[in-house]
């Protein structure tokens, strides 16, 4: 084999792998998207005294262990103690996830189910986010008329979810009727470079009538239509705001002895816009 064909070989195979690794990416460009202009109507920005609770005039919290853990088989109970949720004094709220000697769990869960609903426009948190083997940090929505239709028919909306394990990959994904769980409307995000627990990053979704764009930064790397869903399309009512580290559970799997406790998310801000 001449130098010319091996090197033509190796520029082929290189373009193979990085087309392969671009697909595995996922990201479509922002430039194709119409220009949308917002403002802002609802946000905290978690610029309280140090060791405070978040701001009772826009959180509540989930509280226990719910039902088989949450549904999802998960192990942690959640509280709204200052150790498991609080403002840093530097502009973060931080939930922390705490093993007790025991061997048990605790972190926390806020919503603004009761106090703030928001349909259509645009969502976003400024987030670092924890890892570790079985370590689940999200950033959703859920319908508000869970409480009347359950879920999933109620919907939801997972702008930001990931697995402890894999701290450069995050996920994006819808829930409905007839698809759920197993077979949601997913995709992934891949960073090229670094971790989601080095650094804060910016996930967002920008949600109308009849699309939902799923973004890391200012990358869509997801675009869903009624077209996409395999039942009824739900996301055309308000929905309320959650966030919140879970322990094990079948998106994450469970602890190792390798997994390393406590563990903290970090939130600089939430911020809800609506289009003008």
């Amino acid at each position: 084999m001449n130098k010319l064909t091996q090197n033509t070989m190796v520029k082929t195979q290189f373009l193979i792998v990085l087309v392969a690794f671009l697909a595995s990416c996922k990201v479509e460009p922002k430039q194709n998207l119409p220009k949308r202009n917002y403002t802002l109507v609802w946000s905290d920005e978690f610029d309280g005294a140090i060791n405070s609770l978040p701001d009772a005039t826009k959180w509540t919290y989930d509280i226990g262990t719910g039902s088989n853990g949450w549904g999802n088989n998960e192990l942690q109970t959640y509280t709204k103690a200052p150790e498991n949720v609080s403002q840093d004094g530097n502009g973060n709220l931080v939930i922390k996830v705490i093993k007790n000697p025991a061997g048990g769990y605790t972190s926390a869960r806020l919503k603004t189910e009761g106090i703030f609903t928001q349909k259509f426009g645009k969502i976003e948190a400024r987030i670092k986010t924890p890892s570790g083997q079985g370590i689940w940090p999200a950033f959703w929505m859920l319908g508000e008329n869970i409480g009347a239709v359950g879920w999933p028919k109620c919907g939801e909306i997972d702008i930001m979810e990931q697995k402890g394990q894999e701290p450069f990959i995050t996920y994006g994904s819808l829930h409905g009727p007839d698809y759920y769980g197993g077979n949601a409307i997913t995709n992934s995000y891949r960073l090229l470079n670094g971790r989601f627990d080095t650094e804060f990053y910016t996930y967002s979704v920008e949600w109308g009538e009849n699309y939902i764009d799923f973004f890391l930064n200012d990358n869509l790397y997801k675009r869903v239509t009624p077209s996409d869903a395999a039942g009824e399309w739900v996301y055309t009512q308000p929905f309320f705001l959650l966030l919140n580290v879970a322990v094990g559970g079948g998106f994450a799997g469970n602890p190792t002895a390798n997994t390393r406790f406590p563990v903290s998310m970090s939130i600089d801000y939430v911020r809800v816009y609506k289009e003008l």
